[in-house]
């Protein structure tokens, strides 16, 4: 088609007045902006009690309303696929007490505008540009602080529409089964069955009577710790998934402390390692077999989330098989060290930041066990005075025994130069220790058993000069002895005949305590100089070490 000069001006006329306004009126680009399709396209926050409704409305058929509740805003929002280097007007219809309408991700200066139109329909409107790299913004409608129920209709997003993925906005489902139990005086454990959820659960929220704050953790269980003895408390839990989404918070579950008081330590002069994360031997066949009635519990490390304590970093704290077994020797008349650290990590003492998150955690683990003893086994750097500083507050508040297991550096020198630097901080800082050398995997010459016995006495040599003021037969007592049995790591082997010379020297010595690697390696299964964690490589019989070592006096 051919137009007249004339026709032609008017559309040049019409171009430069009416196409720009057009232009700064784009489409709405928010999805279900008068919520006429429920809540589709919007996630609101657990407790805001958000729904859509069709009175009152501002226009068609829908709008939301939703209502502040403690410290939840009330909170709907969306994702919005933008371009980047561009400018947008976000409004809305609003009606109630300070009702906030805002953008987040805009890659500029996110915009939040309010209002407290109370009864009166009102619009507000905010603007922005987004960055350079945006390609979404999220837009959200939020409350305040015990001002009631707000309601939003209309949202409008005006500009340049990009593109994102589709948004999760599905909650989980609530948890269900949450109980309370397995009380100490100073503990509960909460438990509660898995939520579901269409992508899936990320983690769940513990929230505690009397506090605002919920814990977050991501397995099905969580040890509150420093609880009042003989209280009552109760406890809520709730599910979030990867996109933020929660879920509800389950009706609350209650449970009341015991009115015992921290267990006092026993007397333990013989305690050999048992890696408990091995379903046998258990505790209770040991005993059964030997008499046997102390151990020393490897390893409580942080798991995958972090500073929360798990057996190998892996099995819960509060494992039914362990904790069963543990309870068993403890009803029979016996008593467990709790060991963390060790050869590999995650150690407690690295992923817990401060000196009162490593406090917390010792305390969750001997309240969960129910023992008032910590074996700290250190094989790679820590901080020093953070973990110090841990152990001190645990033992004055609980007189908990505490002992460091540390490297040997070689028979004539005792322990290495770091561990060393670990036992003067803790001098210096008034903490009471029991220093307990690994008599394992070092250079040596001669024979082996001689070598224990020497790297045993370098230690004590060393221990004088940590602490200066103390008697011979007190630093004595400050030390432990805990060989390899068997096929060591390094290549040394520990015979029967090495570990009675070990013995000879803490009988005559009266050491503090002597422990071994490991329970789990006491038997003739492999002989022939084998490196095993389930037998130790040399000819015997059953639990021979343990028989040699348990004749221990003190």
């Amino acid at each position: 088609m051919h137009l007249s000069r004339a026709a032609v001006a008017v559309v040049t006329l019409l171009g430069g007045v009416l196409l720009p306004a057009t232009a700064a009126h784009a489409a709405n680009i928010a999805s279900n902006p008068g919520f006429e399709n429920g809540l589709s396209g919007w996630t609101c926050s657990a407790s805001s009690g958000a729904a859509a409704v069709s009175s009152p409305v501002h226009t068609g058929s829908g709008a939301l309303t939703a209502t502040p509740a403690g410290d939840d805003l009330a909170r709907c929002r969306q994702t919005v696929g933008v371009k980047p280097s561009s400018a947008y007007t976000l409004s809305a219809w609003v009606r109630g007490n300070y009702v906030f309408l805002g953008a987040t991700g805009t890659g500029g200066t996110d915009p939040q505008t309010w209002a407290a139109p109370g009864a009166t329909w009102t619009k507000v409107s905010t603007t922005f540009t987004t960055g350079p790299s945006a390609s979404t913004v999220t837009v959200y409608l939020n409350g305040w602080y015990g001002q009631g129920a707000y309601a939003a209709d209309d949202v409008v997003l005006d500009g340049p529409g990009g593109t994102t993925t589709p948004v999760d906005t599905a909650a989980p489902t609530v948890p269900g089964g949450v109980s309370a139990g397995s009380p100490t005086s100073s503990s509960l454990n909460v438990t509660w069955t898995a939520s579901t959820d269409d992508v899936g659960v990320t983690g769940y929220d513990v929230l505690r009577s009397g506090t605002s704050t919920p814990v977050t953790v991501s397995g099905t269980s969580y040890t509150a710790t420093g609880l009042a003895a003989n209280t009552a408390y109760s406890f809520q839990v709730r599910a979030r998934d990867a996109a933020g989404n929660t879920s509800a918070y389950s009706a609350a579950a209650g449970g009341t402390t015991s009115t015992t008081t921290t267990p006092p330590p026993a007397n333990i002069t013989f305690a050999p390692y048992i890696d408990i994360t091995f379903p046998t031997p258990s505790l209770a066949s040991v005993r059964n077999a030997t008499g046997q009635k102390y151990f020393t519990l490897a390893f409580a490390l942080g798991d995958s989330t972090g500073c929360n304590p798990a057996w190998g970093g892996t099995i819960p704290l509060n494992d039914s098989r362990i904790i069963n077994d543990v309870r068993a020797l403890q009803a029979a008349g016996g008593q467990v060290i709790v060991a963390t650290g060790g050869a590999a990590g995650p150690y407690l003492e690295h992923v817990c930041g401060t000196s009162a998150s490593l406090l917390a955690a010792y305390e969750n683990v001997l309240d969960t066990v129910g023992t008032n003893h910590l074996d700290v086994d250190i094989e790679a750097s820590i901080d020093v005075a953070k973990v110090n500083t841990a152990l001190k507050q645990l033992q004055a508040e609980r007189g908990t025994t505490i002992s460091y297991t540390l490297r040997i550096q070689g028979q004539d020198y005792g322990i290495d130069p770091f561990s060393v630097q670990i036992l003067q901080d803790a001098a210096a800082k008034g903490l009471e220790v029991l220093v307990n050398p690994m008599l394992m995997d070092f250079g040596f010459t001669g024979d082996w058993g001689d070598a224990l016995v020497s790297a045993a006495s370098a230690t004590l040599g060393q221990m004088k000069t940590i602490w200066p003021g103390r008697t011979d037969a007190r630093l004595r007592r400050m030390l432990g002895l805990t060989p390899m049995i068997g096929k060591n790591d390094t290549g040394p082997i520990t015979t029967q005949a090495d570990a009675r010379k070990l013995l000879a020297f803490a009988q005559s010595n009266h050491v503090g305590r002597i422990g071994f690697w490991s329970i789990g390696r006491d038997n003739g299964g492999c002989p022939g100089g084998t490196l095993s964690p389930t037998c130790s490589g040399v000819a015997q019989s059953a639990y021979e070490f343990t028989s040699v070592f348990s004749a221990f006096t003190g």
